[in-house]
Order: C-alpha cells, then sequence, then structure tokens
C-alpha cells in the first residue's frame, strides 16, 4: 500500500479569487489542479516538476490540508486526510511537515533559533521538559550541519543556505515520515542549492523519510528523485521512474522541460 493515495483531486478558484482578479462565474475559474492521481510510496523521493503556475505548489498544500480541495480523495497510511476530525488531523500532521521555497520568509524574524526549531515540540510534546527540548534541537541541528553555538541567534544573522538548513531542522523536529520540499533550492545560488539538495538526500537515508519534492528544475529533480510527475496547467501529464521520465519521456511538455534546462552539478 502507497503511504499517499491521490484521487481526482481537484482545486478550483473561482477568477475573482484568483491573481488575474476579474468576478467570478461558472466560466470564470482557475482549476490550480485538476483530476489528479497519484501514489507516493514510503521512503521515496517523487519529483513534481513544471513551469510556474502549473499547480505544483497547491498539489503540495493540499496533500497536507493547509488549503482544502474541491473534489477527490487523499490518504495517508490508509487514512481518509478529509474525512478526519480536527484532532485527529493535528495528530497526523507530526508525520506531515513542508519545507518552504524562501528562507528568508519562512522563519519569524522576532523568533531565535532555539525557540524556531523548538515550537512544534512545544505544541506537540507538553510532556518533554526544557532540557529535554533543548537536547532534540540541538540533535537537530548537527543533522543539518549546524551546531549548538547559533541557538540564541536570529535568522537575519545567517546566509540563505544557514536558513534553510534551520528550516529543515524545524521540519524534522516531530521525526516525520511524509515531507513535502516546495521549490526548496529555489531562492538560493546553485553550489549552496547543491548542498541543500544533498543534505535532503543524505537525511531521507538517515530517517526514512518521503519526499514529494516540488522543483521547475528537471536536472535537480532527476538527481534527487526515485520518480517523476510532470506537472502542466494543473493536470499530470506524464508519471513514472527517473530513468524513463528523463531519457524516453512521452509527452512533448516533459520533452520541452527536458531541451530547456541546462546541466546542474550537483557533487
Amino acid at each position: 500500500m502507497a503511504l499517499l493515495e491521490i484521487r481526482n483531486l481537484t482545486k478550483i478558484y473561482p477568477q475573482s479569487e484568483s491573481a488575474f482578479g476579474g468576478k467570478s462565474g461558472s466560466k470564470n475559474e482557475v482549476r490550480a489542479v485538476d483530476d489528479v492521481s497519484l501514489d507516493i510510496h514510503a521512503r521515496e523521493t517523487l519529483g513534481l516538476v513544471g513551469e510556474s503556475g502549473s499547480g505544483k505548489s497547491t498539489l503540495g498544500r493540499l496533500l497536507l490540508r493547509l488549503i482544502e480541495p474541491t473534489s477527490g480523495s487523499i490518504r495517508f497510511e490508509g487514512r481518509d486526510l478529509l474525512a478526519t476530525s480536527p484532532r485527529e488531523m493535528r495528530r497526523l500532521r507530526r508525520d506531515m511537515q513542508i519545507i518552504f521555497q524562501d528562507p528568508f520568509a519562512s522563519l519569524d524574524p522576532r523568533f531565535r533559533v532555539e525557540d524556531i526549531i523548538a515550537e512544534p515540540l512545544v505544541i506537540h510534546e507538553k510532556r518533554s521538559s526544557k532540557a529535554e527540548i533543548r537536547g532534540r534541537v540541538v540533535e537537530l541541528l548537527r543533522a543539518v550541519g549546524l551546531d549548538e553555538s547559533i541557538l540564541r541567534r536570529f535568522p537575519h544573522e545567517f546566509s540563505g543556505g544557514q536558513r534553510q538548513r534551520i528550516g529543515i531542522a524545524r521540519a524534522l523536529a516531530l521525526r516525520p515520515k511524509f515531507i513535502v520540499a516546495d521549490e526548496p533550492v529555489s531562492a538560493l545560488d546553485v553550489s549552496v542549492g547543491a548542498q541543500i539538495v544533498n543534505l535532503l538526500a543524505q537525511l531521507q537515508r538517515d530517517f526514512g523519510l518521503t519526499y514529494l519534492f516540488i522543483s521547475h528544475s528537471m536536472p535537480v529533480v532527476r538527481y534527487l528523485s526515485t520518480r517523476i510527475a510532470v506537472m502542466y496547467r494543473g493536470k499530470i501529464v506524464e508519471v513514472g521512474e527517473t530513468a524513463q521520465i528523463t531519457e524516453r519521456p512521452e509527452h512533448p511538455y516533459t520533452r520541452s522541460l527536458l531541451e530547456a534546462t541546462p546541466e546542474v552539478a550537483l557533487l
């Protein structure tokens, strides 16, 4: 059984809710996600690739129920996510986390590093002592290549790559099974982005993680992913093993993505 089973998932926005404005109506709607069905298997990385505006980030947020779908179903370990109570969904959020695109915007500038990473533990593990939480935070910092000397510092004191490492540590705090990595390197320069991609691969091995890795860059997705799903105008137009998608693509849009992106060295 797949870790996540997505069936006929659709998210429709009235035109008035979209970035383009205008009045809503049955003929003026945006199908951000259009009848998507996918399986995501435990401990794999499913790369989700497509140009900006194709619906990738919307799909990622739907899977975590950060936004609600118009129709369709999502099952996580056999549980119907759309039928769970708020209390049960709160418990399930321990197992499902997100790494955001922009490390400059995703960390609260008023919080010190220790408080940023500890926040999920404080909310979900109320029986833990302050010493236990701090010990866990230090472990998480080490896991992402940082050390405890930064605990009392603020986000503005760090580079983009360091901030993304802090964000990854926060996402790992509750030992999740599934992480949506939403364009996690697109705001970073190529060399720093390569370091983060390699870190994500190492963390997957160390913690048995499952990723939905969202990107517009086919070379990055090719490097990290077990399988690749190609998204175009809200639809999944092709999905398959990484080698099949990158070497023998069937859909014209997939071929255009491969032709349009240069190779990126990831060491």
